[in-house]
């Protein structure tokens, strides 16, 4: 069958359907024929990229609000953020970004909380990122916090903090002053979004009337904050993140200005984005991963960036906004993998589309690319531009990986810890290494320890991106640091002769059998999550008698899984059963699941979606 054929199989469309497909918009694929003159174009296209990428790559930043300024010299009124508010469109530039930060720095310089510890929880937002960086550029801390956290957790970490201010978004307008009592310190409680702000606390100061008070002292002259040196001690504690908690206790994690830093700038050298790329904003602003690999990182090189206003509208906002690239953690690539196939099962064509993906990954060996001509349907459920996905924060399956990659949709994954910024490694987008998270990025070295004899070992930092320490707990933050200034990841891995990392497991989540071996739970579960019946799960060693620990499997079923519609749990554990087994049979024989437990309710989640292992009973 020929390349044609199987696209009309594909499509239900025709040959002069065919024709009138068009790649990067504006080069039109009228015939196998005509492909080397499409290649020649492409090569055109990407030369030109190339060369404004080497050209822009230079940008090296200083400081975060160099980052700002030197952004708006470059970009100007190019949008930075585009985002809803209230059900109405907003576009935020360059231009506007500079400004604000110049208002809300100057105004902090007027209320006196230049070099003093504020706070920003809530939805994602421009503002965000103003308070964020106005705070680090004027001396200060700033304390981002989980908006998933609750009362009674915001209030302690504030008070730990001891900060001055905190900023909130509309979702927490009425609740955050209602605990003014509890938080003595805090001076002004500054609601972004304003109209249901009722609270009568004498302590509220809107944002608006933050942003009026640095414009007017701006203009009379107050220099304090545009005069101020953020360079002087970048060592220094610039901010204090508190850790999501996946496996247990929430620690403060002190960054500074130069860890900032540094992971922008190795985010801006290590990817293949330039300032004609487009994001959709997918992660909560706290998280360090989103933060400096994405927001800042995508500022610095003139993105832009359309901010989801919920997690469960993304769908929605990567249709309406269109983005070529998204910056997610696996959990997300894994649901749009499934509901692509999904579909694809529903109209019964999955071995069509497998004989597809072989036509196009062997016309692609000899230089031919027609992948996202001949899977445009699926690229058009992304929102018809997606082309990168960056994605870390646990392995991905190889064949998931793969599977994007023959549609025409390239992932890189990465790997980071909080405590470091929080980027350490990245596979480059041209020198891709599957079931690897890539090679160490810029000024951070990576080494294995393998004193224990085995050929993994835990995985160690060091280098400009690695925190300063546990806020005001010496004791972890000894534990966490070897004798010769090693940061402990307490991930288990290996690197291979090209400096290309690999992780086998988190070591707290070892299962250690009485023959000395030992199992990681996260090797299995990609297996499992393999299975199309699988919605999520989590692997342990269960103690049910005195004896060896019994490998077993928690199940959450896919909820979008056709087959396991009206069935009943007997029936759904059966199909389960099948599919173990199967996976069984490629495992040794000390690796393999030797027991299911269906569960009817999702895993408890840290808001970027990671499972927190340790609530699993």
């Amino acid at each position: 069958m020929t390349v044609h054929a199987y696209f009309y199989a594909f499509t239900g469309g025709s040959a002069a359907d065919l024709q009138r497909k068009t790649v990067n918009s504006d080069v039109k694929l009228f015939a196998l024929r005509k492909v080397p003159l499409l290649c020649r174009g492409m090569a055109v296209l990407m030369f030109n990229s190339e060369q404004k990428r080497s050209e822009h790559i230079k940008k090296i930043v200083t400081d975060l609000r160099n980052l700002v300024e030197t952004s708006a010299e470059y970009y100007g009124d190019k949008v930075l953020y585009q985002y809803k508010r209230y059900k109405e469109e907003y576009k935020f530039t360059y231009n506007d970004n500079k400004e604000m930060l110049y208002c809300v720095g100057t105004a902090f310089s007027e209320l006196g909380l230049m070099g003093e510890t504020v706070s920003v929880i809530g939805d994602s937002c421009p503002e965000y990122m103003t308070v964020y960086i106005s705070a680090v550029t004027g001396g200060g801390v700033i304390v981002p916090l989980d908006k998933d956290l609750a009362d009674d957790e915001i209030v302690n970490f504030l008070n730990l903090s001891d900060a001055k201010a905190v900023f909130y978004t509309e979702s927490f307008n009425n609740r955050l002053a209602a605990y003014s009592d509890r938080l003595p310190q805090i001076k002004y409680f500054v609601p972004i979004a304003e109209k249901t702000e009722t609270s009568e606390c004498d302590k509220i100061l809107r944002y608006s009337k933050m942003v009026e008070i640095g414009k007017k002292a701006l203009q009379e002259g107050n220099r304090g904050y545009l005069d101020f040196d953020c360079r002087k001690d970048m060592n220094k504690m610039s901010a204090l993140l508190f850790t999501s908690g996946t496996t247990g206790t929430s620690k403060g994690v002190m960054l500074t200005h130069a860890n900032l830093i540094a992971a922008t700038n190795a985010s801006c050298q290590d990817t293949v984005f330039t300032e004609v790329n487009t994001f959709v904003d997918v992660l909560p602003m706290h998280h360090s991963y989103e933060l400096t690999c994405s927001h800042l990182a995508a500022s610095n090189l003139g993105a832009t960036t359309y901010i989801n206003d919920s997690l469960k509208n993304t769908m929605r906002s990567i249709m309406d906004f269109k983005p070529d690239s998204l910056i997610v953690v696996p959990l997300y690539v894994e649901t749009i993998h499934k509901k692509i196939w999904s579909e694809i099962d529903k109209k019964g064509m999955h071995s069509k589309v497998k004989a597809l993906m072989t036509v196009s990954n062997g016309l692609l060996k000899i230089g031919i690319d027609v992948r996202r001509v001949l899977f445009s349907e699926i690229i058009n459920g992304l929102g018809g531009n997606l082309r990168y996905i960056i994605c870390g924060g646990a392995p991905l399956s190889p064949r998931l990986v793969w599977d994007f990659k023959s549609f025409g949709i390239e992932i890189c994954e990465g790997y980071g810890i909080t405590e470091c910024s929080p980027l350490v490694a990245v596979n480059r987008h041209d020198k891709v290494r599957y079931r690897s998270v890539g090679q160490a990025v810029e000024d951070c070295e990576v080494r294995i320890d393998k004193s224990s004899g085995e050929d993994t070992g835990e995985i160690q930092v060091r280098g400009k991106n690695v925190m300063l320490g546990y806020y005001k707990d010496e004791e972890s933050t000894k534990e966490v640091f070897t004798e010769d200034g090693w940061f402990r990841t307490g991930d288990i891995g290996y690197m291979d002769d090209d400096g290309y990392i690999y992780i086998t497991g988190r070591k707290k989540n070892i299962i250690i059998l009485s023959n000395g071996k030992n199992i990681f739970p996260e090797e299995i579960e990609e297996h499992l999550l393999s299975c199309p019946y699988v919605g999520e799960c989590v692997v342990v060693g269960r103690k049910k008698s005195a004896g060896e620990p019994v490998i077993t499997a928690l199940i959450y079923p896919d909820p979008d899984n056709e087959q396991l519609k009206n069935k009943s749990d007997e029936e759904i554990m059966k199909l389960l059963k099948a599919s173990v087994n199967d996976i069984n049979r490629t495992l040794p024989v000390y690796k393999q699941v030797r027991d299911i437990e269906l569960r009817h309710e999702e895993f408890e989640k840290t808001t970027t979606r990671k499972i927190k292992r340790f609530t699993v009973k």
